[in-house]
């Protein structure tokens, strides 16, 4: 299908699509037809490497052959079952999934998407506390499929909704390049959560259930929380009879070079965590697990949170495939393989670019923030989305992020199986991209 003719199709009949944001509507942009490796191609036959993993769901590569083989060989026996009776690949992604997950942490139960996770974690921390309000990163975002997630996402401003969920309320994010306090850690002492936790209590309108937050906010900006802060949040929850509840679906599962995220701080063992995005290995399944006294508390309570397709056979053997290929391939080793050259090489640009302002994130879940200011930290919305502009006329791949009207963080999440000579591809075309729009802008 050409551009024209997709152009038409989409005016035509496809909701209209944000004009606002870098993207632009999504009717001038490429039309992709296929997609293997790290690679995906459009409909005049151009590649591009997919630096953005997908929407984070190839996070092994599209099509791994042994995620294909798997899907292939399912669909012939059985592909869709009734949740109300079990299944062999069903059970058989219990037990894999139960296996590989951290103590005190082994139960799952099983929906499709990764919104469906938060929505039926949130329940899971209420029915399992007695408590309702539920808190969250004002730089988050959970997901949009419902009313609750849409609360949840602090990041997409909830005045864009029309009504949002009672007992919902943010925290500030621990933005330490754009600290909202305007201090430094280590010495601060963490002091953004004591303000937020003190504001929390005065504004909580019944027990509290839960905290929910990313190891490392992604849609926010890449911002990832200083050592210590969620060791010092869990202590605090404790103490007031909450939950913690990590959405994983964009760290978990090898991505920030650990199987999750919450694991690069020691001490901290979230009562509730949702996987999501690779979990699939491309199918759409997700998870919600917690510990055996989580859930039996939260049942006795009346939880129970299903999806028609939740438990479809051919989606958890997808599930355990990816599960197989994650260990038995040591995806986690090779993210952070990836995070040491990326970073190296962004390094170096560093010194030679006043643009290049920050540099974060784990593994393949990266992002990089430039400003036209160093001092000051002007951010530099208009340069980066040249630096988007120019890499995707040149076959590369990825999303600008931020929060608060911020544009100017590129967020690359290549594949866990990217090739060396893929690496070098992308970091030569984000060099000159980089290099053109910092014009005049060079240190020295």
């Amino acid at each position: 299908m050409d551009r024209a003719r997709a152009k038409r199709i989409a005016k035509q009949w496809m909701f209209p699509t944000e004009t606002t944001s870098y993207m632009g509507g999504l009717e001038d942009r490429p039309v992709l037809v296929r997609s293997e490796g790290r690679t995906v191609t459009d409909s005049d036959g151009k590649e591009y490497l997919d630096f953005q993993s997908g929407q984070m769901g190839a996070a092994l590569g599209h099509q791994h052959p042994r995620m294909t083989a798997v899907v292939e060989n399912t669909m012939r026996s059985m592909m869709h079952s009734t949740n109300t009776m079990l299944n062999a690949p069903r059970l058989k992604l219990h037990e894999r999934l139960g296996k590989l997950l951290p103590l005190p942490l082994s139960k799952s139960l099983f929906l499709v998407s990764g919104s469906d996770t938060i929505e039926a974690s949130v329940d899971l921390a209420r029915k399992a506390t007695g408590g309702v309000d539920v808190i969250g990163f004002h730089a988050g975002l959970h997901g949009s499929t419902s009313y609750l997630t849409r609360s949840l996402s602090f990041n997409w401003e909830r005045r864009k909704h029309s009504v949002v969920a009672p007992a919902t309320q943010a925290i500030v994010t621990p933005y330490c390049y754009r600290c909202p306090l305007k201090l430094k850690f280590p010495s601060c002492d963490i002091q953004c959560l004591d303000t937020s936790l003190e504001l929390a209590d005065a504004n909580f309108t019944t027990k509290p259930a839960a905290f929910i937050g990313e190891p490392i906010l992604s849609a926010g900006g890449v911002i990832q929380p200083p050592e210590g802060y969620f060791k010092k949040l869990q202590e605090a929850l404790k103490a007031r009879g909450m939950l913690m509840i990590m959405d994983e679906a964009q760290t978990g599962l090898g991505k920030t070079g650990k199987l999750f995220g919450f694991q690069h701080e020691k001490g901290v063992s979230p009562e509730i965590i949702g996987i999501s995005k690779h979990f699939g290995g491309g199918l759409p399944i997700s998870a919600v697990c917690t510990t055996a006294k989580v859930a039996r508390d939260a049942v006795k309570n009346g939880y129970f949170a299903t999806r028609s397709h939740a438990t479809d056979p051919l989606l958890c053997a997808a599930g355990t495939e990816s599960l197989n290929i994650v260990e038995d391939e040591d995806m986690a080793g090779k993210a952070a393989k990836i995070e040491t050259r990326i970073k190296g090489a962004f390094n170096k640009m560093a010194k030679e670019f006043e643009s290049v302002g920050d540099i974060r994130g784990r593994g393949v879940l990266l992002g990089i923030e430039f400003v036209t200011d160093r001092v000051k930290k002007t951010p530099a919305n208009a340069q980066t989305k040249m630096i988007f502009d120019y890499c995707l006329n040149k076959g590369l791949i990825f999303q600008i992020r931020g929060t608060r009207g911020l544009q100017n963080v590129i967020r690359l999440v290549p594949p866990m199986t990217t090739t060396k000579p893929e690496l070098d591809r992308a970091l030569s075309i984000l060099y000159d991209a980089v290099k053109r729009a910092s014009k005049g802008k060079r240190r020295g």
